[in-house]
């Protein structure tokens, strides 16, 4: 596994694991996120910095959602961009239904700390979780 790999799975792991302080340990002070235009909670878009994304991003979701992401393929492309695919797997917290949804994301590392993610993801899944 590359350093670059070992850097991103160490997000996946924390996420998991709901561990906030070892994500944020993760994350380049210059940290970007672009997620899926449509995502519930607001939490789709462009988000700038470790603690907008953790807020506005990973916080919302997990205070309407009970998730986690988990990776299956892994590739890097010749740029150094590191692109993961799998599915995120949880419940909607207020209707208790379950929804599992795919995922791609593009992740860039540079000296050990992650300062790039894209993802996208089927956003509709989401929705319909949160459909009483």
């Amino acid at each position: 596994m590359s350093a670059k790999f070992a850097v991103v799975k160490g997000f996946y792991e924390a996420t998991r694991a709901g561990d906030g302080p070892a994500i944020l340990s993760l994350l380049h002070p210059e940290f970007e996120a672009r997620t899926a235009p449509g995502m519930p909670c607001g939490a789709g878009g462009t988000f700038h910095g470790p603690h907008e994304a953790m807020t506005r991003i990973w916080g919302a979701v997990a205070q309407e959602f009970n998730t986690a992401p988990y990776d299956e393929s892994w590739q890097e492309t010749s740029d150094g961009t590191i692109v993961v695919t799998g599915h995120y797997r949880g419940s909607a917290r207020a209707t208790k239904r379950a929804y599992d949804a795919e995922f791609v994301h593009l992740w860039r590392v540079v000296d050990g700390r992650i300062t790039r993610l894209h993802q996208y993801t089927d956003t509709a899944r989401w929705h319909a979780a949160l459909e009483a």
